[in-house]
């Protein structure tokens, strides 16, 4: 049995995004989406929030802004705060019993992207690398985030980094069963294989709208 788990994925807890909750657990559906790692940008209440819906679904993550860049945090118990040092903020992770990874590490079009010095100084404080970002514009950003992770033998990660509706499931990492456990998830994801397929160069259009929305005064409301 394999199941079918997208690890990057945001609501409209994040300032970039709409999608609301109910749509994102109807994607899953139509898409035969296991799981789903809901990672909000330097938040995890839509995640707390989701989770309470679809506790059989849902993995309580977060997308956190660090000083030098950003990270990707899976099983996350309360929002950590942006802004930090990675090693601050990976010290909070792991005080939580986070798995961590690094989100889109080298995409040259991101703020939140690495300087490769940089990322060589967490590298053995983080469990994964993600690998792919179905968002990256250039593909070449995504190749040497593969040849970063196998460089430094530490598992990749892919994910849709999805923020629309179109996006949910566009990449997903093809896993063994694994417990709600950080664990468990780890050692399900060293073994794991990836469906990867890269987002219209469009989607970022969908974000840069939803950012205008929002400044503008938009509130879309949270629950139905």
């Amino acid at each position: 049995m394999t199941w079918r788990v997208e690890t990057h994925a945001h609501t409209l807890w994040s300032k970039d995004s709409l999608t609301r909750p109910e749509a994102i657990m109807r994607l899953c559906r139509e898409r035969q989406i296991t799981r789903i790692a809901i990672t909000d940008h330097n938040t995890a209440e839509g995640a707390l929030f989701m989770k309470r819906m679809a506790p059989g679904l849902v993995i309580v993550g977060e997308e956190i802004m660090t000083s030098e860049g950003e990270l990707l945090a899976w099983f996350v118990r309360e929002s950590v705060a942006p802004g930090m040092s990675p090693a601050r903020t990976i010290r909070i992770l792991r005080n939580q019993g986070a798995v961590i990874s690094v989100s889109h590490p080298f995409d040259r079009l991101r703020r939140g992207a690495w300087r490769q010095d940089h990322l060589e100084r967490i590298i053995d404080d983080v469990d994964a690398i993600e690998v792919f970002n179905a968002r990256c514009v250039c593909s070449a950003d995504n190749e040497r985030a593969l040849a970063f992770a196998r460089k430094h033998g530490i598992p990749g990660s892919v994910g849709s980094d999805a923020h629309y509706g179109p996006e949910y499931g566009q990449t997903l990492q093809l896993m063994r069963p694994f417990d709600d456990d950080p664990q468990d998830f780890l050692d399900a994801l060293r073994s794991a294989d990836a469906l990867c397929k890269s987002s219209s160069h469009l989607v970022h259009l969908s974000s840069t709208v939803a950012k205008w929305m929002k400044r503008a005064g938009f509130r879309q409301p949270r629950q139905s």
